[in-house]
Order: C-alpha cells, then structure tokens, then sequence
C-alpha cells in the first residue's frame, strides 16, 4: 500500500480516487456491445460468449437437469452455511416490510402508500475469477419476499460451458429456475432489450466490472431501471491504537483479491499501526491462493495517517466508501458521525467478510463514491411505491379552493376546471 503522512485537505480528492477506467474510455466500446444485442439478439450473444469467455454454447440456458443436479456437487457443509446465510438474509429484509398506513390529511381526504412488487426483475451474478453464489441469496431472498413474478439470472459460464454449481444450488434453492450462460456487458444487454432466449426485464441488480456498471448506467436512460451503480469493490478501514493489526490486514486482503481493480483504503492517527499492518500484510499475502490479484490491487490502495479520528471520519466521508471498518474504541459512538458509506462495521469482530455472507444485510452495495446519494439492495429496492388518495365531497370542500388558487396562479386553467367543476355540482346539490 501506498503510504501517506498528514496529508492537507487540499490532496484528499487525489488520494480519494478509485482505479477504475473513466467512463468515456470504455463507453463506445460498451455501446457497441449494446448495440449489437439489440440488433442481433442471441447470435451476438453467442459471439460475444466465444470472444471474452473462450467457451462455444450450443444453449445459452442453464438446463433443468443441470439445475435438479447441482446439489450433488454442493459439500453438505456449504449447503448448511447457505441454509444460515438464508435465514439471515431473510429475516434482516423481511422486517423492513412496511405496512399500508392510510393517513387523513384534512377532513375527507385520505392518502396512503402501498408497496406493489416490481413484476420482472434480472440479476447479474459475477464469475469471472471467483463465483459469486452469494450474491444469488442477496437478491433472490428479498425478490421472493417482495413478490416479483418473475426472476432472470445471468451469469458468466465457465472454461467447461457450465455454471459454478453453488450458483445453481443457490438459485434452485430460491426458486428460480431461468438462468442464462452470459456475462459481461452483452448480459445486460439482453436483459434490457430481451432476446429470443432471454426476455426483457422491468429492473436489473447485481454488481459487475467496470463494463457491466457502464452497461447498466446506459441502459438505465433508455427506460430500464437499476438497482445502482455497483463496481469494483472497496473497503475503507479506520484502525485507532485498540485495533488488532493481524485483524485489519486479514481484512483489507479480504477485499484485495476480489480483483485487480479493487481498492482498499487504511486510515489511522497512530503510524505504529499503519506500520504493523503493514507487516502483518505482507505476512499473510504469502499464503493466498489469489495472491497475485491481491498484490495488484494492493498496488492501487492507499494507508494514510491522519491528525485524529475525527479526521478520518472526514476522510472517509468524503470518499463514501462501499463498506467501512470502525475498528475503534466506542466504534457504536464513532458511528453516529458516518454520513457516507454502503455498510458499516463496528468494533474489533465484525469483519467485512460477514456482511458479505451471512449476517443479514445485503452486499449490493453503492461504489465509486455513489454511497454519498445511494443506499445499498433492500426490500424496499424491489418494489414500486405507488401513492393513493380517496376524497369525500366534504374533503374536497376542504382543499378545493387552494388548490383552485394555486393552479390560477399557475396560468393552468384545466388544472383549476377540474376541481371548480365538481365544487359549483357539490354547491348546487346536484
């Protein structure tokens, strides 16, 4: 990690930027990707499987029998971590249902909000370097539990042409059974513009690379709602001298080996710390099996001391990072000054890793700095919240001149008919 003592205010947004592309590098070629899906449906899709993923496919959907046969590929030790990761996850998002409350605004005229569950709704579940089966119980529990109808996964296939079974296991599981072999870029593609194979879908979830986030930031202008903009991984750490080095640095690799254009930021008021970190890095980067993609974004993430803790508290809210770390003392106090982050976790054993799995709140998470204005996959993401109001006569006796007054002085004359014409029949008993 790069190592940065006191730096002025003046320098934060520098040392706050991501290694990601800049968006206009890579749009054209993603608009060309979307492009061709629109045009040329499953044929470009096939070619673009053959192109990035070095696989030929005959089908594009994952089989029922691919899916009924998955389980047997499953140790029964992940099935049973699944099984508590579920119970979790279903109970931290089944409370944050919200019943209807009618609410009387004036005499007569009653409004309320009802949650009505978005029909169809597509997931985009990573492969690439590491399957992220977890991500099919992120989205599919609260999906289910909202009511969607109807639910489509992508995911990237494997050298073989198949899909990592535990995905499958996850998805069978949940059931959902349409599951299509496609990644990347042309993944959302298809399920914003629908193929042959691969129907349209009201909203798209999931986190991806760099393309896959562009891809769905496009398709989002063209009618087709997102969940938010979900990128490479990040993880923030603020580390004061109570901190267990050993700890942190098992936790900043957790997020390092996702990928090579992952970022892990340290902060800390104590060098002591950040130099033993440090150490305790490159102790365990040793033994990773995904080292080298570790030691990559390692390259691109930074350790910076600052005056005190409140310091970094700015720091980090300044950079609104995906997940946050108060690896403190009295980290349930310092938490109350976080404005900007995805998910947060407090004190010495809460690593980044349970949020990721089991814990119960959900890892789709705003990146890029997007947590300073976007919340992270909840209940609420899968539903429409349409308002209703019900008037009495009385009721609209009671808000009719004001609303006659305002649409005047708004020269929409209509606007004022509409209400005029019901009061002048109320006044005539009519």
């Amino acid at each position: 990690m790069i190592k940065t003592k006191y730096p002025p205010r003046s320098r934060w947004p520098a040392l706050q930027a991501r290694p990601t592309m800049r968006f206009d590098e890579i749009k054209h070629n993603v608009l060309s990707i979307l492009s061709a899906v629109q045009q040329n449906g499953d044929e470009a899709l096939s070619q673009y499987t053959s192109e990035f993923d070095h696989v030929e496919l005959n089908d594009l959907c994952v089989t029922k029998a691919e899916l009924d046969g998955a389980a047997q590929h499953v140790p029964r030790a992940l099935q049973s971590a699944i099984a508590k990761a579920s119970t979790n996850i279903r109970a931290f998002h089944a409370a944050q249902h919200e019943p209807v409350k009618p609410i009387e605004t004036s005499p007569g005229v009653i409004c309320w909000r009802k949650s009505v569950p978005i029909e169809k709704v597509g997931f985009y579940v990573p492969g690439g370097t590491a399957p992220l089966f977890s991500t099919v119980l992120m989205l599919a529990i609260p999906a289910r539990i909202a009511g969607c109808k109807e639910i489509v996964i992508c995911t990237p296939p494997g050298d073989s042409g198949s899909i990592h079974p535990a995905i499958l296991y996850c998805a069978r599981e949940l059931g959902v059974g349409r599951i299509y072999k496609v990644g990347g870029a042309q993944a959302i593609a298809a399920m914003a513009y629908g193929t042959d194979t691969i129907p349209r879908v009201d909203k798209i979830f999931g986190p991806g690379n760099q393309y896959v986030t562009a891809a769905k930031q496009i398709v989002s202008s063209e009618g087709v709602a997102i969940d938010m903009p979900a990128g490479p991984t990040e993880l923030a750490v603020i580390a004061d001298a109570s901190c267990k080095p050993h700890f942190i640095a098992a936790d900043l690799l957790s997020q390092a080996e996702h990928g090579i254009d992952s970022q892990v930021v340290l902060l800390s008021d104590h060098e002591s710390v950040i130099d033993a970190i440090q150490e305790q890095i490159e102790k365990q980067i040793a033994n990773l099996p995904r080292r080298s993609i570790a030691r990559q974004a390692m390259a691109n993430s930074r350790a910076i001391l600052l005056g005190s803790i409140d310091e970094a508290l700015d720091f980090a809210n300044a950079y609104a990072p995906e997940h946050l770390i108060l690896a403190l003392n009295n980290a349930e106090i310092w938490a109350e000054k976080v404005k900007n982050a995805g998910s947060v976790f407090l004190g010495h054993f809460a690593p980044e890793s349970v949020g990721d799995y089991a814990s119960g709140t959900n890892h789709t998470l705003p990146t890029n700095g997007f947590a300073r204005a976007y919340s992270g996959v909840s209940l609420d993401s899968f539903y429409k919240k349409i308002t209703f109001q019900q008037l009495t006569e009385a009721g609209l006796q009671e808000i009719g001149p004001a609303v006659e007054a305002m649409a005047e002085a708004e020269d929409l004359h209509a606007h004022k008919h509409a209400v005029s014409i019901r009061l002048n029949e109320s006044s005539s008993g009519e």
